[in-house]
């Protein structure tokens, strides 16, 4: 069936520093759990806020941009599509499933301090200018 869409993107925090590993062929990999909150009022007209955990695994780059800069606690983007996998433990034989959310991008929401900015896992120097080029270039027009 064509036109059918798998997308996700969640605004939350991470609940733990990601866990980078390397596949054999030496593609990084980066796992860490992300909290969502929604606020709904009770049928006795109090907040309450409810939390949803999020699997998240990140590939490549992203996984190494990862590692780097997201720790516990910190607010980020991430856009992917959600991802079931499956397999029998071995211990029960038991058949278990997961559902991931595979990040194809992510973004840091909050500085790292009073030095850093946002990381876009995106961004390169070659794609998009630095500020101070960009002022550069402004000064160059005409109007």
């Amino acid at each position: 069936m064509s036109g059918t869409v798998n997308k996700v993107i969640l605004i939350g925090r991470l609940g733990r520093d990601p866990e980078i590993r390397y596949t054999p062929s030496g593609q990084a990999l980066a796992k860490f759990s992300m909290a969502t909150d929604e606020n709904r009022k009770d049928q006795d007209g109090n907040w309450q806020t409810e939390t949803t955990w999020h699997n998240i695994v990140l590939w490549a780059k992203n996984a190494e941009r990862a590692g780097e800069y997201l720790k516990k606690g910190h607010l980020i983007f991430v856009e992917g599509r959600i991802s079931n996998r499956s397999w029998d433990d071995p211990e029960t034989g038991q058949k278990k499933y997961m559902t991931e959310i595979v990040g194809l991008q992510f973004k840091m929401l909050e500085s790292r301090g009073d030095n850093a900015q946002s990381q876009d896992s995106e961004s390169t120097s070659q794609t998009q200018p630095t500020q101070s080029q960009q002022v550069q270039e402004d000064d160059d027009l005409p109007f």
